[in-house]
């Protein structure tokens, strides 16, 4: 298989440089994963942004890999989650394994009945490539910029000023709102002085990607495979995934004391990779040599400038919850920033992005820096801990939970955000939605497919749907003759995931607002008012 080609993207020179520059309701720094899904989520809400980034090419090397089931529905909600479930490789088994023998292995997903798998691996470029297309199918709505460098901002209290270099000189534009997509070493952040506080780790990792025709580690359906002291590397740990068009990734723990720029070379990699892959053909595709360290902002909203993303946190590798994260931060900002520029809601609403999205990164940060502890032990008792965790985690299911590598990122759970009192159902107020099969008046669907964009009541029973002007209303039955408003539960998954006789209201992030039995449109409007910024007292106070 060819190895990606990278094709630039076209340079347009600007309106501004002529001098006919109108504010933007949203201007977003960075075009990467982030910053293009959130310009898509606006555009589907009817709402305009300019995107602008100093690069015109996707990112090279295959940097982020691991799409989590929660980000590949958010990612069918902007057009793109089949596509790259059909590129991708599909994996839920992980084999964990300490020296040469396995210690254990768990499935992230053993039920059937989801549209998405618990992960795919996809190289970041294409999910750059299939972001930006999917970004000029909506061209009257993103103002898509490339090779245009934000060097400076001014928050003016009512909008925000950029300063921006492009090939054909410096031009300004001025926009409502700002958000700050622009990575783990965001100038934005750095122009604002703000302290991006956490724990910084000293080991150093290779990140090699191989191209192999054939490898060692094929297996009948593509699984994950770590090693602690794996026995063809002196490191202290080893990860392995599959990509498409036979890449490998292969991510090898150097140590506190290795030279990243000796060690960041063919002459030193190739032997590395070697000794894992023994006799098999390989080309090496990328490398690097990374520290990492787990770090947020205090606050992600700043008035009218917001962060996203690696520039609002950042965690190790390890957990898969980078990537998955920022795209989460978008689904939690998108719609609630297209309701306060359309004038629909209150600004006071983007306080719940912040509270949220601190408490979704701090998760992420918690588990990301466990998991990374653990692999890195740091005195002999330490060490002993890990070695006696490992040995009893063969046999005994409580050692396996302390085996921190193996917690991979699951959907945020704002239970603590919730309404009091707001369940009455099997899934809690606060979790984002659990989906299920159904079949729909042209067929098979899904229930994620359903609840994409919009708030939506979803009543799980037969009786007859609250009358609710203006809030999209579902009715999910056991049987029958299906219609736009009415959802065939055949397999009956739907009705045991969520429980009978129950409706749900939800966010257009698809989180549960709250619960109901019998409720009256007066409960079911109260609870939507709320979600909307009308009661936000709790909510910004945590």
């Amino acid at each position: 298989m060819p190895r990606y080609d990278y094709q630039p993207f076209d340079y347009v020179t600007p309106p501004g440089i002529n001098g006919v520059e109108q504010r933007h309701k949203v201007a977003i720094v960075g075009a990467g994963p982030i910053g293009l899904a959130l310009a898509i989520d606006l555009a589907l809400k009817g709402v305009p942004s300019v995107l602008l980034d100093d690069n015109n090419v996707v990112s090279v090397g295959s940097r982020a890999i691991c799409w989590a089931k929660r980000t590949l529905e958010i990612f069918d909600r902007l057009g793109i989650g089949e596509r790259m479930l059909e590129k991708g490789v599909t994996w839920k088994v992980g084999r964990l394994f300490h020296g040469d023998e396995e210690v254990y292995n768990f499935d992230l997903l053993p039920e059937e009945g989801h549209k998405y798998p618990a992960f795919i691996n996809l190289q970041q470029y294409y999910v750059e490539e299939y972001l930006v297309e999917r970004a000029r199918d909506f061209s009257e709505l993103i103002d898509l910029r490339f090779k245009n460098k934000v060097v400076g901002h001014q928050d003016c209290g009512t909008h925000v000023s950029l300063s921006i270099e492009t090939p054909d000189g410096a031009y300004s534009l001025e926009s409502d709102y700002v958000i700050a997509c622009d990575g783990a070493r965001s100038p934005t952040r750095e122009r604002m002085d703000l302290a991006f506080a956490g724990q910084t780790f000293e080991e150093n990792f290779l990140i090699a990607d191989v191209e192999m025709e054939e490898s060692p580690f094929d297996t009948e359906v593509p699984e994950r495979w770590f090693w602690f002291k794996p026995p063809f590397h002196q490191g202290q740990s080893a990860l392995l995934h599959k990509q498409p068009d036979n890449i490998y990734r292969i991510d090898l723990q150097l140590g506190p004391y290795a030279d990243p720029k000796k060690e960041a070379n063919e002459e030193n990699v190739l032997p590395r990779i070697r000794k894992i892959v023994g006799d098999k053909p390989f080309t090496l595709d990328w490398m690097s040599v990374y520290r990492f360290q787990c770090a947020r902002l205090e606050r992600f909203v700043h008035n009218r400038v917001i962060f996203a993303g690696d520039s609002a946190h950042v965690v190790s590798p390890f957990g898969a919850r980078g990537g998955n994260g920022g795209i989460q931060d978008i689904d939690n900002l998108g719609w609630k920033l297209a309701l306060v520029v359309s004038g629909k809601a209150d600004a006071n609403l983007l306080e719940t992005y912040n509270a949220e999205r601190v408490h979704g990164a701090d998760e992420n940060i918690l588990n990301s820096a466990r998991a990374t502890n653990f692999m890195t032990p740091k005195s002999d008792i330490e060490h002993l801990f890990r070695d006696e965790v490992l040995r009893l985690a063969k046999t005994e299911p409580f050692a396996r939970k302390l085996i921190n590598s193996g917690r991979l990122s699951t959907p945020c759970s704002l239970e603590r955000f919730s309404i009091p009192a707001a369940t009455v159902g099997r899934v809690a107020a606060g979790m984002a939605a659990i989906d299920a099969p159904l079949l729909g008046p042209y067929g098979h669907c899904w229930l994620i497919e359903q609840l994409e964009g919009a708030f939506t009541y979803v009543q799980f029973s037969g009786k007859p749907l609250p009358k609710l002007p203006g809030l999209k209303t579902l009715s999910v039955i056991h049987q029958g003759t299906p219609c736009e408003a009415t959802l065939i539960d055949e397999a009956g998954l739907a009705t045991e995931r969520y429980g009978d006789d129950t409706g749900y209201l939800f966010r257009p992030d698809g989180h549960i607002i709250a619960s109901f039995s019998n409720p009256t449109p007066e409960q079911i409007n109260a609870a939507l008012s709320c979600a909307k910024g009308s009661n936000l007292t709790n909510l910004a106070a945590e």
